[in-house]
């Protein structure tokens, strides 16, 4: 019965969808966003003013009228056959004329809300029988086609990497673009483990791991513009499919868990201005205690030291010494020294913590750049893969300087990661916050151009954020933010952060942000700024303005450069109410379900 439901839902949507098509064929906006917040999805175009002469008006109504008339008709047929539908289940009698009609007008339904709907029909339509008419299978088929069609990208690109005549930044980018299908084929059969899709938990996971499977994809596009041309081509088009399949399964999930939103099936969170945001839900209690206990260090499991007072002079050597998917947490301390190397913390490490003697004690440093031949993703001095990830009192370096271009200092693609109390400095591209839920508390981060980077779901609370002098003549862009599907759950959080200089920037344009992809979406909340910041706040990313489709907003921020007044007039730049600025707060954005007690650490209640 639930089934039978669900279609009629999905068919009377897809109905007045086509509709509004007809009665407004001019106003039709094709990039529908299915977000997850009601507010942020007006981007279509304004309604054409029509003054048709009285023929004109009567054929429009004419063809209205039949348009209902089929719509009619179509839902009559919907109804019939998800009671046929459901009544099959109790006995598999079932014609083949059935199946045909009820995989027709569910699948079409279903992918009435995707970007790509001749992708989604065509893609679901030969593997499609009646046991696919729940929509949750329809979901779940739709994630299994992006996984086959992942597979066969992988192999694509194992028959590339063969050819020997190949540059190093070729093959290094060949061989991020593998372990990145990986990572989408991880994220995606995580979604496919899940059985319970009405838990609020449960529906931030999915989006979260859903929306990294699409970045993961148009990462190794990025990174294939320094390859071989020849490569490059081979590579993008391999991933023409896979990228709309993955884009239509996560619109096909949010247009059912709106369902639920709008017919109160499952509860949304609750916040109280009373509660404290300090750390995300997803932290446990002890892990709470750990971020600020002075005996972390001393009831650490592993200790690294430069002076052979510890267990291991190299933080590579530790985390070798670190159990493969661990749920208890394992403790890794880094005495005071600076470490020269580049270190990354693999996908099944899990629940690792790092604990320096500080940020200006305890320094991992490197120099990696993409001048040099090093595609941006692999050039983090700090790479980390392995969910639950914690650091704590580090600083985190790449020396290469601004005339190396992108060089990455800390690089995460953890999900639920927490970085507490540390520094990141380099010059462009800093800090790559590349996918999954991440949250910064009291970290200095220091940079030129784009040097908070990626498309995370992102919270950074009562940070340092300092620009420095960039190269003659470039500006500086704090941000940069990369969400490349309305449907993402993604976005740059800036909470309660002072943005003040590093050194002499006299003379430097310094902007907020520009949007590196045509659905970024930025917030600046209750911050602090310097005059440093150009009063049009906001930088195209090429040409003279920005996609209609990106969300760049600024809330009650303080400080001479805090000033609204003469910033760009985009229409993706808007204003929000508290209501829509709590949403970028870090219980609804990074996933956690309650504002944390009290803790102890440095906080800001509420807004």
């Amino acid at each position: 019965m639930i089934d039978g439901f669900f279609i009629l839902v999905l068919a009377c949507r897809y109905i007045s969808m086509v509709m509004f098509k007809a009665s407004h064929p001019t106003s039709y906006y094709s990039h529908k966003s299915s977000s997850f917040m009601a507010w942020f999805r007006s981007y279509g175009r304004a309604d054409d003013s029509i003054d048709a002469a009285a023929l004109q008006a009567r054929r429009a109504t004419t063809r209205r009228m039949a348009v209902i008339a089929v719509s009619a008709l179509i839902l009559i047929a919907v109804v019939v056959a998800a009671t046929v539908s459901a009544a099959s289940r109790t006995s598999d009698d079932r014609g083949p004329d059935d199946t045909g009609n009820t995989f027709s007008s569910s699948i079409k339904a279903a992918c009435g809300a995707t970007l790509y709907q001749e992708q989604c029909v065509r893609s679901l339509g030969p593997l499609a029988n009646g046991s696919t008419l729940d929509p949750v299978k329809i979901f779940q088929l739709a994630v299994q086609i992006t996984i086959d069609e992942l597979s066969k990208v992988s192999s694509a690109l194992d028959s590339v990497a063969l050819n020997e005549s190949l540059d190093s930044y070729t093959t290094a980018a060949l061989t991020e673009c593998k372990d990145l299908m990986g990572f989408a084929i991880d994220h995606l059969n995580d979604t496919l483990s899940v059985t319970n899709f009405t838990a609020k938990d449960t529906v931030d996971d999915l989006k979260t791991w859903l929306s990294a499977a699409i970045t993961d994809q148009y990462t190794c596009i990025e990174d294939m513009e320094g390859a071989l041309p020849a490569v490059k081509t081979v590579v993008v088009e391999s991933l023409a499919n896979s990228t709309k399949f993955a884009s239509n399964a996560l619109a096909i999930f949010n247009e059912f868990t709106n369902f639920f939103r709008r017919f109160k099936l499952r509860r949304l969170m609750s916040f109280s201005n009373d509660d404290r945001d300090a750390f995300p839900a997803w932290l446990s209690s002890k892990d709470r205690k750990l971020l600020w206990s002075t005996d972390v260090r001393k009831d650490a499991d592993i200790v690294v030291a430069k002076d052979s007072s510890g267990r291991y002079k190299t933080i590579k050597a530790a985390l070798a010494a670190v159990p493969k998917k661990s749920r208890k947490r394992t403790v890794i301390y880094v005495k005071k020294g600076v470490y020269k190397e580049n270190v990354k913390v693999d996908k099944t490490l899990w629940n690792v913590m790092m604990v320096g003697d500080g940020k200006t004690a305890t320094i991992i440093t490197g120099s990696r750049n993409v001048v040099d031949g090093t595609p941006t993703f692999q050039t983090a001095t700090l790479a980390v893969f392995g969910k639950g990830f914690i650091a704590r009192d580090m600083g985190i370096r790449n020396t290469a300087g601004a005339v190396k271009h992108q060089a990455v200092a800390m690089m995460s693609k953890s999900d639920q990661s927490v970085f507490y109390l540390c520094s990141f400095d380099a010059f462009q591209d800093t800090l790559y916050s590349h996918s999954l839920r991440q949250f910064f508390q009291e970290c200095d981060i220091t940079g030129t151009v784009d040097f908070i980077f990626g498309n995370a779901a992102v919270v950074y609370q009562r940070c340092n954020i300092l620009p420095r002098a960039p190269m003659a003549g470039q500006p500086d862009t704090i941000t940069a933010q990369g969400r490349v599907d309305p449907n993402q759950n993604t976005g740059i959080s800036i909470h309660s952060c002072s943005i003040k200089p590093n050194g002499n920037v006299a003379g430097v344009r310094i902007y907020l942000g520009r949007p590196w992809k045509p659905y970024a979406v930025t917030v600046y909340m209750k911050s602090a700024m310097a005059g440093i910041i150009d009063p049009k706040g906001w930088l195209p990313w090429s040409g003279n303005s920005a996609p209609d489709t990106i969300f760049y907003s600024e809330y009650r921020n303080t400080g001479p450069g805090s000033s609204t007044k003469n910033r760009v007039k985009w229409k993706g730049v808007k204003t929000m109410t508290a209501a829509q600025a709590n949403e970028f707060t870090v219980a609804p954005f990074v996933g956690g379900n309650l504002w944390l007690p009290k803790t102890g650490v440095p906080f800001t209640p509420g807004l």
